[in-house]
Parts: structure tokens; sequence; C-alpha cells
């Protein structure tokens, strides 16, 4: 039977999973009256609420051409945000051809050539899948040109220049070949260039076992899951392997007790893995990922892919809250860096730093999405934190200046809110560097713009475009420090003691500014009841009751009070909209805003502090 690795390359909601499902579907992995899942590689929860892909994952089809020719086909679905960049730079190391999937109404986007660049790069041949063709708004060929002039920018070859193209609809599960217009088929096309298109393995058959960790999981029962490709030799259950650093130093010795290879979404246990498959490896217990999995005779470790670094972090901190302990089930600082310990393990796009108090952690990560995610995950799993404000981490260039990471922002707008755009992006010091219309009457606005500029933006940009706007994000570089660039301009209403919010009091509050708590919300002091009208910050008690009296009130003053609806952030908006001296208490029934200093004479002694640094 033989072989062929390919990864699936495209940007966010382009409908690479989709397509995957189909390919499922007619290679024959599925039965007919099988029951699966749509979308059935976003296996996490939060993939499936989110409608993104977080973590790349591995997948097999076979395919027969009908001339009775078996070829196995090695499927690698990649995210497709930068935040989750660290899985797709490891990911194309094990794959010898990729599938760049564009849609046809948006063409070419930012994450788009993040992949690519990385692909091209390491000389993958792609091919080129228009999909959604039969969308109305359709314009292919001219997304084909921004394909052909994004490969020339990223220095493609010629060879991966002369690129083949499939015209598909993942959701209708055909491509087609040469005609666009065609609307009927099946993914045929699509499985024979894969074949045809994609060399088999370049592996050695018969050299020693070497095999390159490029991810990692955990089981219950099998301990640590080591996934790869097999370079060289084969291995079989039980033999005595090592592992190597990118030194060549031996970081454990022991035995493969387990083998996996894909089969369809299952790993199917095996007992001999040969050169150029993709398989998992179970038996060792502190090999991590981009370590040397080989035969004991092997003393020369396999290149591994460098990662770009860490440009954001956030402070992981124990709740301290009044109301800590009585949501979450792990709320000690121990529990967390375990739990942290083993993200940054299999996540090599993170860096966890502990703080000298021991009681928080210093996590680094691509962005606010990927620390998000993490976020979200822990307090799923019964986590208790405080986290602090987003900070991008600055460098320093030859000459010891200081630099700090810039973004390449790419905005759709509709052509009336581009004005507004380009003066709020302007305020945060971003540049622009190109700005043409992109059809359907939306201007599509290119900036580079500082990281630390750019976070706590997207929730405003969402209002100023009436929510009609689309916003992507590309680490970019480490340039100049631009200088102070302004904050959130409003602040915030602060509860002066602890109890339940109170209808009768939050009325008057209303006036002020926006309430972030509703009538019966438990309240301690020190907590963000809601934003302040005014720049400045305001003591306020939202817990005031009517006193009551036999006296009724004249001129029909015990009207029922008529509240607004109270504005509730998501995890991400609520880590975007915070402050310095703020944090957010995040518990696996709540998210509430609070002020670092819940004591005020303790936030006022922080403040004359930081004014006189």
């Amino acid at each position: 039977m033989s072989l062929r690795n390919v990864a699936i390359i495209a940007h966010v909601d382009h409908g690479k999973t989709t397509l995957v499902d189909q390919l499922f579907r007619q290679s024959g992995t599925f039965r007919d009256n099988q029951r699966i899942e749509e979308r059935a590689m976003d296996s996490n929860d939060l993939e499936k609420e989110r409608g993104i892909t977080i973590l790349a994952k591995c997948t097999s089809v076979e395919w027969d051409d009908g001339s009775g020719t078996h070829t196995r086909i090695n499927i690698v679905d990649t995210p497709g945000h930068a935040d989750f960049g660290g899985e797709v730079e490891r990911i194309l190391s094990m794959v010898d051809g990729v599938i760049l999937l564009v849609d046809a109404s948006e063409g070419a986007m930012p994450q788009t050539k993040f992949v690519t660049g990385k692909a091209l790069a390491l000389g993958l041949k792609p091919i080129v899948v228009v999909n959604k063709v039969d969308r109305p708004d359709e314009r292919i060929q001219e997304v084909l040109d921004e394909v052909f002039d994004l490969f020339v920018t990223l220095d493609a070859t010629d060879e991966q220049l002369d690129f083949p193209v499939l015209y598909a609809s993942g959701r209708n599960g055909y491509a087609n070949e040469g005609d666009y217009t065609l609307r009927e088929g099946t993914l045929k096309p699509l499985f024979q260039k894969i074949v045809d298109h994609v060399p088999p393995p370049a592996a050695d058959p018969d050299g020693p076992f070497k095999f390159l960790v490029t991810l990692l999981d955990r089981d219950n029962f099998l301990g640590r899951i080591l996934t790869g490709l097999v370079f060289s030799g084969s291995v079989k259950t039980n033999m005595p392997i090592h592992a190597l650093d990118n030194d060549g130093k031996i970081v454990e010795t022991g035995r493969a007790s387990k083998i996996m290879t894909f089969r369809g979404l299952e790993r199917v246990p095996t007992d001999e893995a040969n050169a150029g498959d993709i398989i998992s490896i179970a038996g060792l217990t502190t090999a991590t990922v981009s370590n040397t999995i080989c035969d004991p005779s092997v003393s020369e470790p396999l290149h591994a892919q460098p990662i770009d670094p860490p440009t954001l972090s956030m402070r992981f901190a124990v709740n301290d809250s009044p109301m800590a302990g009585r949501e979450g089930s792990k709320v000690t600082s121990r529990m967390i860096r375990d739990r942290l310990a083993r993200e940054a393990e299999s996540n090599v796009a993170i860096k966890v730093t502990e703080s000298e108090d021991k009681d928080s952690f210093e996590v680094a990560g691509r962005g606010e999405l990927q620390l998000g995610v993490l976020i979200e995950t822990m307090r799923r799993e019964g986590f208790e934190l405080g986290i602090s404000r987003p900070r991008v981490l600055f460098g320093e260039d030859e000459t010891g200046k200081k630099t700090e990471p810039y973004e390449t922002v790419i905005i759709d707008v509709d052509e009336e809110y581009s004005g507004t755009v380009v003066e709020k992006m302007n305020l945060r010091k971003a540049e622009m560097t190109d700005m043409r219309p992109s059809g359907g009457g939306k201007t599509r606005i290119t900036f580079s713009a500082p990281s630390r500029g750019m976070i706590g933006y997207h929730g405003e940009f969402l209002s100023d475009t009436r929510g009609t706007g689309i916003m992507n994000r590309l680490f970019e570089k480490y340039g100049p420090h631009k200088g102070k660039i302004e904050g959130r301009k409003n602040g915030v209403l602060i509860s002066n003691g602890a109890g339940e919010a109170n209808s009768y009091a939050l009325g008057p509050l209303e006036e002020r500014g926006i309430l972030f708590v509703g009538h019966g919300e438990a309240l301690y002091e020190g907590m963000v009841v809601g934003e302040n009208a005014k720049p400045d910050d305001l003591e306020v008690n939202p817990m005031k009751a009517k006193q009551l009296t036999n006296f009724r009130a004249s001129g029909g003053k015990d009207d029922a009070i008529r509240l607004t609806p109270p504005k509730k952030m998501t995890l991400e908006q609520a880590i975007a909209y915070i402050d310095d001296d703020e944090m957010v208490e995040v518990t696996p029934k709540s998210i509430r805003l609070r002020k670092r200093y819940l004591d005020p004479n303790e936030r006022k002694r922080a403040s004359r502090a930081k004014q006189a640094a």
C-alpha cells in the first residue's frame, strides 16, 4: 500500500473541517448508516462551540482509485488562527504536501499567509482548492490571482508556483478540475490529485528507527502519548528506545509499550510501524515535543522546527476574593502550578514562570485568544483564578533600544465606517500600509500596529462597525517602541461594601454609567459593578435598600423601578476591558471584574506609589 502525508491549510471559517468530513464519507471511512457528528474533527467542546479548530489533529483515509491500487492518505487538520501557530509549525514537518483551501469570496487571508509561508519555506508543494464556489458573491478568478501574488511575495519556487487548482464545495461534497462553473460531482478529483501531486514520504526504511515528536497528549490508562512521523527504520511493540533533546543529550530510556496508527478518527494499536507513517507511541514519561525518539544506537537527533516566541503574557493568580472557593473545586496554587506545567509541556507556544510569592504565575503565549482558550478550559475543569490585564513582552535591538511586537492587521469594513476605523487605529499608533476596495461595497484596510494598541480594541471595533466589520491579526515583527498609547477612557463604578445588589440603589446608578450587575447579585468591597461615564473611578453603594415606613408615598412614587439589563461580558471581553490595576475573577460559574486591591486605602497607596515612580 502506498502512503501520502498531507496537511490542510485554511483561514478560520473557510471550511477545511467540513471538507475533511466529506473526505471521510466518500473514502468509505464511515459506514453509510453510521451516525457521525458534523465537523467530526472538531472533537473538543470549545472547538464545537466556537466553530474553530484549536488543536492540530491527525486522521487517515484509504483511497482506492478503481484500479485496485490502495493509498493511505494521512491528513492533518491545522488550526487557522495565528494564536495557535505553535501547533502548525511542528505539524508541517510531518507532511510532504499541503492543500491550501481558500474561500471563493474572501480569498487569501492573513492566517492563510502565516501558515502558507511556513509550508513554502519547507519546500512543500501546494494544491490550491477554491472552496464554496457555489457562493452567490464568488470571485474565483480574482481569488486565484490573489493566491498567485501571495505565493510570489512568500518567495515560492517556480515549481511551487505551478500549482494545480480544484474548484470545490466542501459542504456539497464535490471538487472539479478545469471548469469552475460545474456544481456537481464527487471528491474523486481531489483524492486523485493528492495521490498524483504529493510525493510519498522521503523516509529511509533500512536505517535505524528515528521518530520526531510533534504532538503530545495524555491518556488516563496509557499515560503520555507522543505523536509524530517515523523518519527512518521501523518500531515494534516493547522495542527498547531512548529520547534525545535538540543537543543530542539523552532525556530518558524506555520501551515502546504501545504503538498506534490512525484509521479514520480512531487510534488503532499495531505491532509494527514503518518509515513514513504517522504514529503515536506510549511508554515514555518525560520525553516531550521536539524530542527525537530513536533506537538506542542513535546519538544524532533530528532537526526540529524553531517556534516563533510568545508576544503576550498574563498573570494567573490564586483567587483571593471574598467569594473564593464557593464555586470551584481547584483553588490552590499547587493545583494551578501542576495544570499550567502540563499545558506548557504539551503546548510549546506557552511559557510559564512562577512569581516569587508562589501565589501567581506569568503565562506567556501568542495572543489573547490562545490564553483565553486556556483560561476557559481551566475554568471548565473546576479552577478558580484571578487574571490580570494582558501585557506585551518587550525586547531590545542590537543598540539596546526597547522594541515591541507589531502585528499586521487586515480589516474589511463597509465604506461608511472606514473613516472611523482609520481614526481609531491612528490613536492606537497603527500605520496604514494599504487601502483598496474588496468588492460588495467593502473596503480592505491593512495596518502595521503595535500589539499593545490592539489589546481590547476588538469589542470597540464591532460597535463602531455595527457588527459588520471583520478584523484579522497576524504577528509581523519586533519593531521600535511607539511610546505611550492611551488606554481605556472611562473609569469604573466600584462597590464600597459587601451584600446583594438592590434595584432601589441600581436605578439612580444607571445615570452614572453602564451597569455590569443586576438586582440580587452577590457583591463584595472592591468589585467593579459598572463603567463610569467619566474618566475617574467612583465608589458607590449598589446595596442601599429603601427605608420602609407605615406612610404611603404621595404622587405615585412607589412605582416599580425598571432597570436596563446589565452588560454581561464574555471572558475575552472582560480580559480586554480591565485596566492595569484591575483583575478578572474567573470561576466555573461566574466572571467578575474587581480591583487588584479591594481595600480603598490600599488602592490609594498603590496609586501614589505608581505616580511617584
